[in-house]
């Protein structure tokens, strides 16, 4: 049996991988798995055919017998906080996150707000491809969509109870704020403007053409370090398409990868929730500074496979102060088991307030290593052979292969797995100094060219 979902949820292009068809079948079988009578509540953010999935999606739904409720706009982390805090059986987020603008995506999120295991997508997956569908009898079918109007306002409260509003307030933060012309605009500006931060906002408007691509990284951030110089701003502050990510800029305009900003986040944990474990669990495509700073602080780092959804089942039945990727996904299991750009925004704008800092000192205080990521066009299957040669041609260095293979050295590391969500090959080098990790990243093209 082919498999639908990838590594967060079911994605592609917009009327060519991801049509209507596809989501209506992906309503039912979504249905099927949830059983008639169940409460779920469908979201979306604002990329090209958000809309026309959601509906699709909702037919299929009350196919089944579902009491369906409508969320209309909002970001990933707002529709899960509504999940678990308003006791719904599940939900459905319409969204593609950080993937180019042409695609979109449906995931699924089950009763506790985190995405559905592997081992639910596998059944839903089933229902699927069989057509095995439980549609109920005509008499049962539900003629009405809830509509549900309170979920982003709802969202920001919640995040606003778990940090010191007087003490943010009295720093009279000015950040820049990039909301990639989607959900966040929803929420972002009304919880720094809650926490009395002056707030300049680029890329405000949603619209499916953003100005940039939704990803946030070091290249498609270039207008926002000229802002924040430029204003002078305390930080800058960039989200992705449906703001469970959120990556930071410097007041002098540097690009801060999330693992950097997260090792800064969980090391101010450490003592402010003494409570929690002292525990962190993050993906292999982070950096070894995670470890280099926490370790020594009595702090356990779990490596995992990439993807937000197996951070965070692991994070729960575990126990963890934190869990977060490299690209900017943050997780606070005080507030939710998942990725949530808002709540990450509040939680440093407190470190920064509590410590009395900028973001450029507070990272000068751990290691640096130079980074360089990119990407290789090409098939799974061959991108599968890649990990193959390169571990081969790596076999006497110290490896990890858990999700593709994480080769360490003492002065560079470096990462090459198959996306979960793109025909792409990635490759994440990084060395102590620039030319280090660019000697690397050479031997790697190289060795890829080849193998190809």
């Amino acid at each position: 049996m082919s498999r639908l979902f990838g590594t967060d949820g079911v994605r592609g292009v917009f009327n060519v991988d991801l049509t209507p068809e596809v989501a209506l079948k992906l309503g039912l079988a979504i249905g099927s798995y949830f059983g008639s009578g169940s409460r779920i509540i469908v979201g979306n953010d604002f990329r090209a055919g958000s809309l026309s999935l959601s509906n699709a999606v909702i037919s299929g739904l009350l196919s089944c017998g579902i009491r369906v409720y409508y969320a209309g706009f909002t970001p990933t982390p707002a529709l899960q906080y509504y999940i678990k805090e308003k006791g719904f059986d599940g939900g459905v987020m319409i969204t593609a996150s950080h993937n180019p603008p042409q695609y979109n995506g449906i995931k699924v999120i089950m009763d506790d707000g985190i995405e559905a295991s592997r081992e639910v997508e596998k059944v839903i997956e089933d229902y699927y491809f069989s057509l095995r569908f439980k549609r109920v009898k005509w008499r049962y079918v539900l003629n009405q969509v809830y509509s549900v109007h309170d979920v982003n306002d709802f969202y920001v409260r919640g995040v606003l109870k778990l940090v010191d509003k007087d003490l943010i307030s009295k720093r009279g933060f000015k950040v820049v704020a990039d909301l990639a012309n989607n959900v966040s605009s929803l929420t972002t500006p009304k919880l720094l403007r809650e926490l009395s931060v002056k707030v300049l906002t680029i890329n405000g408007d949603m619209s499916h053409e953003p100005y940039r691509t939704p990803e946030p990284n070091r290249e498609s951030l270039s207008d926002l370090y000229k802002v924040v110089t430029a204003v002078g701003a305390d930080l800058g502050l960039a989200h992705d398409g449906d703001a469970d990510r959120v990556i930071f800029i410097d007041e002098l305009g540097n690009f801060i990868p999330g693992d950097y900003s997260a090792t800064l986040l969980a090391r101010y944990l450490v003592e402010r929730d003494r409570d929690s474990p002292k525990r962190v669990v993050t993906a292999v495509s982070s950096s070894v500074v995670v470890e280099e700073v926490l370790k020594p602080l009595g702090v356990e780092v779990i490596w995992t496979k990439v993807g937000s959804i197996g951070i965070a089942r692991l994070m729960k039945r575990v126990g963890a102060l934190c869990g977060f990727e490299e690209n900017g996904g943050f997780m606070y299991p005080k507030h939710q088991y998942v990725r949530d750009g808002a709540m990450t925004i509040a939680l440093m704008l407190e470190y920064l307030a509590k410590e009395k800092t900028t973001l450029s000192k507070a990272l000068s205080t751990i290691p640096k290593y130079y980074l360089i990521k990119t990407k290789v066009p090409m098939d799974r299957e061959r991108a599968f052979r890649m990990v193959e040669k390169v571990k081969e041609v790596y076999s006497k260095h110290k490896y990890i292969d858990i999700d593709g293979v994480k080769v360490f050295e003492k002065d560079y590391w470096f990462l090459v797995r198959p996306s979960g969500t793109e025909p792409l090959l990635r490759v994440i080098v990084e060395g102590r100094t620039k030319g280090i990790a660019e000697k690397v990243l050479s031997e790697l093209m190289k060795l890829i060219k080849v193998g190809g």
